[in-house]
């Protein structure tokens, strides 16, 4: 129901999965790619979808060894939420360039932040999404999919934000996995306001400006390839601006309902986040002062125990 139920059962669920792992002698670290494992040398878990999976796109589901934070925020209609989605594209690439938590891949610095989605793009039906007009125009779309054999039903549909087929919710699912609970509360808590507020402006039959998918791409791409010292394109001023710039204006977006959710203390971790680099400006500054991915795992390790 808020933001200190998340951290609480992230909290719970965190410590759970590190006790079963340590009974093993296994560690577990929160990142959105491991800094050295390959792929091919990794068992995939037996479960019936999986194998369908494997067995329609063949190494480009095998190669997926990477690893993602999806975040459902409940919406009062499919019609509300959809009009929300729309909005909130515009929003994504703020949200990734703070995940960014993924620079390794398979050994090397790929000189991304975050090389997860680069990965995960050979998937189909996956990115930011188009705009759609209408609910009626989203049902067609995914109808023609299923009627053509693309999927079985909307969960295959791996868009960066979605309408969940099974759930009231909105799914935001862009970011990388990140290495603390305060780093998951933080973008949690900015997920929810920036749609409480699309919700709030939606009652008000007032909205935000919807900018093509072409645009929001460059954002995005921007985001993984350089995260929280990125230069993102301001699309009402067409031109480029600092990412804290566009923070510190996504923040005075949503401060009117910041404190309606309960979470100031949350959505104000963002600048401790700005001011000690994301994920991977920490696994790359270990790296950069020891040369050596172990101990960059083990730095993961650590961090991902923080707080507990």
């Amino acid at each position: 129901e808020n933001i200190h139920q998340v951290r609480d059962e992230v909290s719970y669920l965190r410590q759970q999965i590190i006790k079963l792992a340590d009974d093993e002698g296994l560690k577990v670290a929160a990142a959105g790619t491991h800094p050295s494992s390959r792929w091919n040398e990794q068992l995939i878990t037996a479960n019936p979808r999986y194998d369908e999976i494997v067995e329609e796109m063949k190494d480009v589901a095998r190669g997926n060894l990477i690893f993602g934070m999806h975040v459902h925020v409940a919406i009062p209609s499919r019609e509300a939420g959809l009009e929300i989605l729309n909005v909130a594209r515009y929003f994504l690439p703020h949200l990734y360039a703070l995940s960014t938590n993924s620079p390794f891949w398979e050994g090397r610095n790929t000189g991304f932040k975050s090389f997860r989605s680069k990965v995960f793009d050979k998937f189909p039906r996956t990115g930011i999404p188009p705009y759609f007009a209408s609910v009626a125009e989203y049902d067609k779309f995914v109808d023609i999919l299923v009627r053509t054999q693309c999927l079985d039903n909307a969960k295959k549909i791996w868009w960066d934000i979605r309408l969940h087929p099974f759930y009231p919710t909105i799914e935001f699912r862009i970011c990388d996995v990140v290495m603390t609970v305060d780093e998951v509360t933080c973008i949690a808590a900015l997920m929810q306001c920036i749609v409480a507020k699309l919700h709030k402006l939606h009652q008000k039959n007032q909205t935000f400006k919807n900018y093509r998918r072409l645009l929001l791409n460059e954002n995005k791409w921007r985001a993984a390839r350089w995260g929280i010292e990125a230069k993102l394109i301001d699309f009402g001023k067409e031109e480029e601006v600092h990412f804290n710039q566009l923070m510190n204006e996504l923040l005075e977006f949503i401060d009117d309902v910041v404190d309606d959710l309960d979470c100031r203390t949350e959505v104000n971790y963002v600048y401790q986040m700005l001011e000690q680099g994301s994920g991977a400006d920490r696994q790359l500054k270990v790296y950069e002062k020891t040369g050596n991915l172990c101990d960059v795992a083990k730095y993961v390790v650590q961090q991902t125990r923080k707080g507990l």
